[in-house]
C-alpha cells in the first residue's frame, strides 16, 4: 500500500477534493400510455401488474429477468 512520504497540507487537500463535482443525471423522456416518463438510459425497467406488484424486468420491450 502507498504510504505519503509527508503530510498534505489542507490547502492542497481541499484544492484536490474542490475537482471532485456531482454529474447532472440525464434522463430520457417518453410517452408511454398517454403519460410522460422520465427514465435513466439503458437500464431494465421494473413491470407491475394493476395492484403495484413486481411482475418481471423489461428492457427494450423483452423480459430479461424475474424479480
Amino acid at each position: 500500500m502507498a504510504v505519503p512520504k509527508r503530510k498534505q497540507s489542507r490547502a492542497n487537500t481541499s484544492a484536490r477534493r474542490s475537482q471532485w463535482k456531482a454529474a447532472p443525471v440525464h434522463l430520457v423522456k417518453s410517452v408511454e400510455n398517454g403519460r410522460t416518463v422520465y427514465s435513466l438510459p439503458h437500464r431494465a425497467k421494473v413491470v407491475e401488474d394493476s395492484a403495484g406488484t413486481p411482475l418481471y424486468l423489461e428492457y427494450k420491450g423483452r423480459k430479461v429477468a424475474d424479480v
